[in-house]
């Protein structure tokens, strides 16, 4: 945590190992970046079982996904509180998978579907059409530049 941000981080697969210090740091360092000064969130890690039963709950896709975020502000009820801004669920498995099919490393698969969900969580949305997409993309791709020269994967 740094000034008033605060990144709580909960492993619960234990299929993939991940340097869950890490990725907090990560997480940190993206709210700083974002000028969120003093936002929280949560990580989740799970497993393509447990990121399926959400997808398929939430979603009403029944199949595992790489990465869900949850903003406190959907589903148009009051903000309980302001700072707070989601949760962001990401499956290991999916992330080793895509990491190799890439030739990439975990861990900057896993920096870029954390920062993916945080940008999904302070409102980018890539599926509203192209123009938002691109402008997604061009923010994700300057914060994993910025998060890299930091934390190299």
């Amino acid at each position: 945590m740094t000034d008033g941000r605060r990144v709580l981080l909960s492993n619960r697969q234990r299929k993939v190992r991940v340097d869950s210090k890490r990725l907090q740091e990560v997480a940190a360092l993206a709210l700083e970046m974002l000028d969120f000064e003093e936002a929280e969130l949560s990580v989740l890690l799970v497993s393509d079982q447990k990121i399926r039963e959400l997808n398929r709950q939430y979603l009403d896709r029944d199949r595992p996904t790489d990465v869900l975020a949850f903003a406190q502000w959907e589903g148009g009820g009051e903000t309980v509180d302001p700072t707070w801004l989601g949760d962001v669920v990401i499956s290991t498995e999916t992330a080793k998978a895509q990491a190799e099919q890439e030739g990439a490393a975990l861990n900057q698969e896993l920096d870029l579907l954390l920062v993916h969900g945080i940008l999904h969580l302070i409102g980018y949305d890539h599926t509203r059409g192209s123009k938002e997409a691109a402008a997604m993309g061009r923010k994700q791709n300057r914060l994993l530049r910025r998060i890299h020269e930091r934390f190299p994967p």
